[in-house]
């Protein structure tokens, strides 16, 4: 990894954070963004640092074992879980750890979201499960998230926000807005009396996210 490369990884991690922040997509210093490189190397946020003051110099440096190569900042709590998630994911390479409020109502309410709009099935790849609870920043936490997300590109962690993983932090950053807005779908959807939201066929949704992975767009 050359030293352009670590500035461009730094650069996309802040700008994110920010992004994160004024997107509501946390609160205060909640949540956490990384990415990975080609060769391995993962660069995360630094663990309760402000994502409005968090500089380069802030960010940390880890193997793809999550051992620390550079960086004199502790990493975030969640460095287990980003680490685990590429290990089980070739595809992610970045990952966004949101505390969003329309799909965290589901994650306490410990509900997934079923595939109810096109975007979701597009997008998710598939039901939107919440992860069994697990203390932050535990062992537990890192193999409860890697199994709700399986090959989908989000997840719900109970009574903690939510995951989602991409070839890159825009894609992350489609995901987690996808899952905001299906979630709040969901939730008037469950509120109509006497109706019940109907989910989309499985044969469909395989259909539609192979075609907007592969085939959608100009390439």
């Amino acid at each position: 990894m050359t030293q352009n490369e670590k500035e461009a990884m730094a650069l996309a991690v802040i700008t994110a954070g920010k992004r994160m922040l004024e997107s509501s997509l946390t609160v205060e210093t909640w949540g956490n963004i990384s990415v990975r490189s080609e060769t391995g190397e993962i660069c995360i946020t630094p663990s309760g640092m402000s994502y409005q003051e968090i500089e380069p110099s802030d960010l940390v440096f880890l193997d793809p074992e999550g051992n620390v190569i550079e960086g004199s900042r502790i990493p975030s709590i969640e460095t287990q879980m980003h680490v685990r998630i590429y290990q089980n994911r070739p595809d992610a390479r970045a990952i966004l750890h949101t505390h969003p409020v329309e799909s965290s109502v589901f994650g306490v309410l410990r509900k997934p979201i079923p595939v109810i709009t096109d975007e979701i099935a597009q997008t998710i790849g598939g039901e939107i499960s919440v992860a069994e609870y697990a203390l932050p920043g535990s062992d537990a936490l890192a193999e409860n998230a890697v199994a709700a997300l399986g090959e989908k590109n989000a997840c719900l962690l109970a009574n903690h926000g939510a995951v989602c993983v991409g070839k890159d932090l825009a894609a992350c950053f489609k995901a987690a807005t996808v899952l905001e807005t299906g979630a709040e779908i969901y939730q008037k959807a469950l509120a109509v009396d006497g109706c019940e939201p109907v989910e989309l066929k499985a044969d469909d949704v395989k259909a539609m996210y192979d075609f907007a992975q592969n085939r959608y767009g100009q390439r």
